[in-house]
């Protein structure tokens, strides 16, 4: 997947002017193919080059940033969670506003470890990587990124939408299932591990 470069960059303040058509745009586009839901406390959000770049323009927006050093120093960083060749990447969030018991809080989530999370397809379960779920790194609820390596076989069966797909999460007592992944999501995943291979 290619990575954003400035050229790709919305100067502040045209974005400013056109924000509301952006963020519905945004928010259509992630609901309908990129973020599922396990359970009532945790989201998964498929992260590729169009969610990133909207995260980088929110926050040259919110920062005031138009030092062209600072915005590459931004785009180098969010660049690194581009998923890379056999990848799917996702910002995994534990919703505060959900959390259904006092249990519930950030220590619950402490031990939380990539393999708790996995993607079901058929019979095949691929295990999750859980890049960090440290408190100082989340912000606004978000608990960490996840990355899913897919071999050859695992991506063919993905794309076989004959065989059910979903994400599952067991850990303690928090058990849940996204439900089956729609066709729309998974043309979407399909997409980014085409450009993955691609780049």
């Amino acid at each position: 997947m290619h990575p954003l470069t400035l050229d790709d960059v919305v100067p502040i303040e045209e974005y400013a002017a056109k924000r509301d058509e952006f963020w519905e745009a945004h928010k259509n586009y992630r609901n309908r193919y990129r973020r599922l839901a396990l359970g009532p406390e945790l989201l998964v959000v498929f992260e590729n080059r169009q969610t990133l770049w909207f995260r980088v323009q929110e926050i040259l927006r919110i920062a005031r940033i138009v030092e062209p050093e600072i915005i590459q120093r931004e785009l180098d960083w969010f660049n690194q969670l581009l998923p890379g060749r056999d990848q799917l990447h996702a910002g995994l969030v534990v919703r505060e506003d959900k959390m259904t018991t006092q249990a519930h809080d950030w220590k619950y989530w402490s031990k939380l470890i990539g393999h708790n999370i996995r993607l079901q397809i058929g019979r095949i379960a691929i295990p999750s990587l859980l890049l960090t779920c440290r408190p100082s790194d989340r912000a606004g609820g978000m608990a960490g990124w996840l990355e899913f390596s897919l071999a050859t076989d695992e991506q063919a069966l993905l794309a076989d939408f004959q065989q059910p797909a979903r994400l599952e999460v067991y850990y303690k007592d928090y058990r849940h299932s996204s439900g089956y992944l729609s066709d729309d999501v998974r043309r979407s995943l399909l997409d980014d591990l085409e450009m993955g291979n691609r780049a």
